[in-house]
């Protein structure tokens, strides 16, 4: 299960308006990788939605089915707070439960 933690309002490329929410899964323990002592983090992701915004408020605080996991993606650059400049190729995206109608289409 993921969490609907927030809504935030977006603007694309070509400046078109869209709005997203934001999913956030479970807690879990994860080891640092400088000082290896454990911490708890919990992975988050936006997916894109067509509600307005106070449909889309209402639906902070509840659950959908389904996780958030780790997916390859086009590498891209991302400047760290220390300006040091990092190349990333993995991202976090919502998965929702495989359904019976998808898996009856796969086949």
């Amino acid at each position: 299960m993921v969490q609907i933690i927030g809504f935030e309002k977006k603007q694309s490329k070509s400046k078109e308006s869209y709005s997203v929410l934001i999913l956030q899964g479970e807690p879990e323990v994860m080891i640092s990788k400088t000082s290896q002592r454990p911490y708890i983090s919990a992975r988050r992701a936006s997916i894109p939605c067509a509600l307005d915004e106070n449909q889309a408020q209402a639906l902070i605080g509840k659950e959908l089915p389904g996780s958030i996991e780790r997916v390859s993606c086009a590498p891209f650059k991302l400047k760290l707070a220390t300006g040091k400049e990092i190349k990333i190729s993995t991202a976090f995206q919502y998965l929702p439960p495989e359904s019976v109608n998808e898996k009856e289409v796969a086949q």
